[in-house]
């Protein structure tokens, strides 16, 4: 299947060649998935999807156009080159277009990063696991309900071939269990979940363990009250402290820098994170959630810093970012079948510091705890946040009771600069980061 694949994009690439494309790349996303979801006692839903999908991209000087298809008959696939380069020409021009670096691009063999797990979970033991869950979410005291479990499986195999020479293609898998709980009554009542995500089918949490931890969190959080206002230090736990990353790596994606859209556009090379402090993105972690081969365009990747002590040392740049920018491509290209390639990160975590949560919590008289985040009020270009809120008071250095109805305030540049890390960063997500303390946050409260 996968030399019939990258034979398939490399008559495809040559093609779109041979009819007038000065460049031309293929991409190739074949995906299958089931999932189940278990309610109440009972089986509520079962689902299975199945996609083959085909992106063409064609650049004619400074234009380009891309357009997908499902149907892999060869006489669509005609029709899908002559499309796509009627639509080159057709299209205004794009001066910053075209395919990565041909001497960046990946060659030699690829990692073995072990991504892909080829176990049959079949339709019966994952409706099991979600009884499990669910069940054991249901057994703890305090919960009044179940707002649901599920349990999934997925594989997918991504193929990309290019005309100035890189051919590529890897599998990958993701298992999953989830539960959610809700507790107490009326009005008084508090949902929460838990779950747990892998590569590996055996590398999951347990059904009883998320189910239970999903009670226990809803539970928690019975009885919450409202923080005055002022400004305290907040606490991000790390189901909430990744986030953060998401903000920061927005805000070096080299698109937004080109536009001249991001609150760090003018901080390269300047100390934006507290020194100590580094954020690193590894796309080459065995069986990692968000780990990758090679990236959108096929350039070569690996293991970068993007903040060193403090410093902001890149930004995240495909081709065409890089081309205006002047700079060099970095491997954050990403891509699908029908559009051109984006940027993302891979496997992103901030490291560890010193202090365990409890030390780094110890001398906060008045604080807050935040385990969720609500909206998105948070603005790119100038770094101003505001999100609502929901945790626990911190008092004299200990958690003391559960919050909500809070908003948390401040810049993001700011908070950058006084960040403070704890020691627990473990691997759960795409994204990690440990338990952070950031001082002086404006709250919203009673």
């Amino acid at each position: 299947m996968t030399d019939h694949t990258l034979d398939l994009l490399s008559d495809l690439v040559a093609k779109a060649v041979k009819a007038g494309a000065d460049a031309a790349d293929a991409v190739a996303v074949d995906a299958r998935s089931r999932g189940v979801s278990w309610r109440e006692g009972n089986l509520e839903d079962v689902e299975g999807s199945e996609g083959e999908d085909i992106g063409l991209r064609v650049m004619i000087g400074h234009k380009q156009a891309m357009v997908s298809t499902s149907d892999r008959r060869d006489t669509n696939l005609k029709a899908l080159v002559e499309r796509t380069i009627a639509m080159a020409k057709a299209v205004p021009d794009d001066d910053y277009c075209g395919l990565a670096p041909e001497d960046r691009l990946h060659k030699g063999a690829f990692a073995e990063l072990d991504l892909f797990d080829d176990t049959d979970v079949s339709a019966s033991t994952l409706t099991e696991l979600a009884r499990e869950a669910e069940e054991a979410t249901r057994n703890v005291e305090g919960v009044t309900n179940s707002a649901g479990a599920g349990a999934s499986a997925s594989s997918w195999a991504i193929s990309l071939v290019t005309s100035h020479g890189f051919s590529g293609h890897y599998q990958g898998s993701s298992f999953s269990i989830s539960s959610s709980a809700v507790a107490g009554t009326g009005t008084g009542m508090e949902r929460d979940y838990e779950f747990t995500s892998a590569r590996h089918f055996e590398d999951l949490d347990g059904a009883t363990w998320v189910g239970t931890e999903a009670g226990r969190r809803a539970v928690g959080r019975i009885g919450p009250v409202r923080m005055p206002s002022g400004k305290v230090p907040v606490v991000f736990d790390p189901r909430v402290s990744r986030s953060l990353l998401g903000h920061f790596t927005g805000a070096i994606n080299g698109m937004a820098v080109a536009r001249g859209s991001s609150f760090l556009k003018d901080h390269m090379g300047e100390t934006v994170f507290a020194p100590g402090v580094t954020v690193t993105d590894d796309p080459l972690v065995v069986r990692g959630l968000s780990s990758r081969l090679f990236d959108g365009e096929g350039v070569r990747i690996g293991k970068t810093n993007l903040i060193e002590d403090g410093v902001l040392k890149t930004w995240l740049l495909n081709a065409a970012a890089a081309k205006q920018l002047g700079l060099e491509v970095t491997g954050h290209a990403s891509r699908g079948t029908s559009s051109a390639p984006g940027i993302s990160t891979s496997n992103l975590y901030m490291a560890a510091g010193e202090q365990s949560p409890a030390e780094l919590m110890a001398d906060i008289k008045d604080g807050l705890y935040v385990t969720e985040l609500i909206g998105m009020g948070v603005n790119g270009v100038t770094g101003d946040y505001s999100r609502g809120a929901a945790g626990f008071c911190i008092k004299d250095g200990q958690l003391d009771g559960p919050v909500s109805e809070v908003t948390i305030a401040g810049n993001l540049k700011e908070m950058f600069r006084h960040l403070v890390p704890a020691s627990d960063l473990e691997f759960r997500y795409g994204s990690n980061a440990p338990t952070v303390r950031i001082d002086g946050m404006t709250i919203a409260g009673a």
